[in-house]
């Protein structure tokens, strides 16, 4: 396993619930080649002293070099992390989504609030409608299938779509991609709800077509 190494004094904002690593707070990161390479690697964060901190998904392309998993050091990050993060984050907005207008892009996982950081998924059409997720950053990417998975189970809606923002994405040296993950493409056209009135989208890409 990867290890990171905080620079003395650098754990405080960690301590204090920062989920971010910036490049400049790492004192060294120890590890297998292959894996200090690989984007999104589980890697275990301990202080200059080497007392545990957390575990986290490392980027060695990213000027945020690690994005805190978990504080707890008895709670693997694997596939049923993944799968209990994305069901609860569900289940606490299943109200808000059962009342949503059919036709708004309604927020379903928003990132590091529900544990997940990078990742962003909004819900459209209802339950046999279309789920547009963005995975912003190199963690969450790698565990992509796993997400979409869970995602499939949490909500029951067949359709997943990837939404690629390309800013975010460069800056964690992942390619942009925008495709098909689970079920059927949205159509290039669908009437979205904004601000009280109803607006033509392809919420593939969010381009909002003149009126």
């Amino acid at each position: 396993m990867l290890i990171i190494t905080i620079k003395q004094g650098k754990e405080k904002s960690l301590l204090s619930g920062d989920p971010l690593i910036y490049l400049s707070a790492v004192e060294r990161v120890d590890g297998k080649p292959q894996e200090r390479s690989k984007q999104g690697a589980t890697a275990l964060v301990q202080t200059s002293s080497r007392q545990f901190l957390a575990r986290a998904a490392y980027n060695a392309k990213s000027q945020v070099a690690a994005r805190v998993w978990t504080l707890r050091e008895d709670e693997p990050v694997d596939h049923a992390m993944i799968k209990r993060r994305v069901q609860t984050a569900v289940q606490l907005r299943a109200d808000g989504l059962r009342d949503a207008d059919p036709q708004a892009l309604f927020p379903l996982i928003d990132g590091d609030r529900d544990g997940l950081p990078g990742l962003l998924v909004h819900s459209y059409g209802g339950p046999q409608g279309y789920l547009v997720c963005q995975f912003n950053a190199a963690g969450v990417d790698l565990w992509k299938v796993a997400v979409v998975q869970a995602l499939l189970k949490a909500t029951g809606c067949p359709n997943v779509y990837e939404y690629c923002d390309p800013l975010l994405r460069k800056g964690e040296g992942l390619p942009l991609t925008r495709r098909v993950l689970a079920g059927e493409e949205p159509p290039q056209r669908l009437m979205v709800r904004q601000d009280g009135r109803l607006v033509p989208m392809d919420i593939r890409t969010g381009f909002t077509y003149p009126r």
